[in-house]
């Protein structure tokens, strides 16, 4: 019972007895009701009829909110997510110009006709780090925002010295730097013919999210890449300008400080072309330097060379003259920052083809943390 209808009946019971109060009264001096009784009377009557009144109301609300919770037992309110095909095909249609797929957690999606399930973006930089192994081994900062960051660097450490019993030590602090990273805009457009779009057996959110993986893990890599690069140390010179000797590799391994060996993440980095070539070298035994597939500590796998990982990726230079072909260091010193992704659509731009272009964009910086000394480069002779 609701409280509502509980106060309404005690009100109501109330209302009776002040009746049969002024009754009582008339009966025990043995005489009938005067005009003023029977007026209080009345008006007692009248609010016991609104007390009636407003009891049925509530009555009849209480009986049909029952029948349907008898009526929806078993079954759960569900909102409807709306998933990224459905995003496509969404703009395309006209109904939504344009989405924004972001960097969030799903923990902090709330499912609504304005959002979708993060898995999309998710399989679109699973495809691009295939392309783009940047992406990987780099240490990436995904953003909601493309403003700038500044990441702070350990440039120099502190330094102990021997102290004699009761002299001051030496102050020796450890010294920082910052890496800024400032990303710029990037973009691509997905062109599919508006049958597909409107055919329901065909995948849309596979095909556009291949169409972004390769596009942006193919961009990311060419961006990082030259910062790499850029700020490679030297560590050494091919003696020829197309061959790579076991000798130069482990020169290169031994260029870099010492500490950069035993850091996890540090391995090389060649282009398919130069895997090949390492992937001929034997030593004095006749066996080859290169292990192919070596099970690494954290479930994955990758080649090995000279007990480091090879990374094989299509954005270094080919071993050619004056090219840098060979890269190692500790990769997770590259930083990335990078955003989700903008999209937005015209059925205009391609209207006499029948084709519908879904326009993406995001933003991209990459930098290196001690470049100079953590990644160190073999250019080729």
């Amino acid at each position: 019972m609701s409280e509502f209808i509980k106060t309404q009946e005690e009100a109501r019971a109330n209302l009776t007895m002040q009746i049969r109060e002024v009754i009582d009264g008339a009966e025990a001096d043995k005489r009938g009701l005067d005009s003023a009784e029977l007026q209080k009377i009345e008006a007692i009557e009248s609010d016991i009829r609104k007390a009636d009144e407003a009891l049925e109301v509530a009555r009849r609300s209480a009986d049909r909110l029952a029948q349907a919770s008898e009526a929806s037992r078993g079954l759960e309110v569900v909102e409807e997510a709306r998933g990224a095909a459905d995003v496509f095909r969404s703009m395309a249609r006209g109904e939504i110009r344009g989405h924004d797929f972001t960097m969030e957690k799903r923990a902090t999606l709330v499912p609504s006709a304005n959002t979708v399930p993060v898995d999309f973006l998710d399989r679109v930089y699973a495809l691009a780090k295939l392309v783009g192994p940047y992406l990987e081994t780099s240490e990436v900062f995904n953003r909601d925002s493309g403003s700038d960051l500044r990441v702070p660097v350990m440039t120099a450490y502190s330094t102990a010295t021997e102290t004699a019993a009761g002299a001051a030590m030496d102050e020796s602090e450890n010294t920082y730097g910052s890496l800024l990273l400032q990303p710029a805009k990037q973009g691509f457009i997905v062109k599919l013919a508006n049958e597909l779009i409107t055919d329901a057996g065909f995948d849309i959110e596979s095909s556009i999210a291949e169409n972004a993986g390769v596009a942006i893990g193919t961009r990311v890599n060419t961006i990082v890449n030259a910062a790499v690069e850029a700020v490679a140390g030297d560590g050494g010179t091919a003696a020829s300008a197309t061959a790579i000797t076991a000798d130069e590799l482990i020169s290169l391994a031994f260029s870099p400080d010492g500490m950069v060996r035993l850091l996890p993440g540090t391995g090389f980095m060649v282009a398919p072309s130069t895997m090949a070539l390492i992937r001929k070298l034997k030593d004095s035994d006749g066996r080859y330097i290169l292990d192919p597939i070596v099970s690494s500590t954290d479930g994955n796998a990758s080649a090995t060379l000279l007990g480091f990982p090879v990374y094989e990726n299509p954005a270094v230079d080919a071993a050619t003259t004056g090219n840098k072909a060979v890269l190692f260091g500790h990769w997770p010193s590259v930083k990335i920052a990078t955003t989700g992704l903008e999209t937005s659509v015209s059925t205009d731009a391609y209207f006499a083809n029948d084709i519908t272009g879904y326009r993406f964009t995001y933003r991209v910086a990459a930098g290196v943390a001690n470049g100079a000394n953590h990644i160190h480069a073999l250019t080729m002779g």
